[in-house]
């Protein structure tokens, strides 16, 4: 739950933050930006269904599906790398750079959630893959709550008559 928590968190981000890159795709208009946000979207929602397919409830792991989890990450990953490049490549640009003013400062956002979005990828990824370890971590933990009362149990007085 805690690496599928960190996945849903990092798709909820990018969407949320969707207009700033939208924007930043309306004003630039790179080659592929606008295929490379659809592709990130695409694969972070069936990324998602994977990681929930992968580790299904109380059943041993399904391989094939985390091995799609894990690709369809990477993807994620390569598009927000390549997104970022052409915004990078825009703004640096020989003739006709773009010049970060009050005017379009969605496309320094935007430069700032894809770093933090690979940032939450990585760390989803990285706690998908340490699941085994921290697994028996947490289930070593005593979560049992003592109570007095229930030290005598030969004393309740179950028959039912009144006294």
């Amino acid at each position: 739950m805690i690496a599928l928590a960190v996945l849903a968190a990092s798709f909820v981000y990018y969407s949320f933050n969707l207009t700033q890159i939208s924007n930043t795709t309306a004003k630039i208009y790179g080659n592929g930006m606008g295929l490379a946000e659809f592709v990130t979207m695409l694969m972070s929602m069936l990324g998602l269904l994977c990681f929930l397919n992968a580790f299904p409830h109380r059943k041993k792991t399904n391989i094939p599906m985390l091995v799609l989890t894990f690709l369809m990450l990477g993807i994620v990953f390569f598009c927000d790398i390549y997104y970022g490049n052409r915004i990078t490549d825009a703004l640096t640009r020989a003739e006709n750079p773009i010049v970060l003013d009050s005017t379009n400062t969605y496309i320094a956002n935007a430069l700032r959630v894809l770093r933090v979005h690979r940032v939450l990828l990585v760390i989803a990824a990285a706690l998908t893959a340490l699941l085994p370890v921290y697994r028996t971590l947490i289930k070593r933990i005593n979560t049992s709550v003592e109570v007095e009362a229930n030290e005598d149990m030969a004393t309740i007085d179950i028959s039912g008559e009144d006294a």
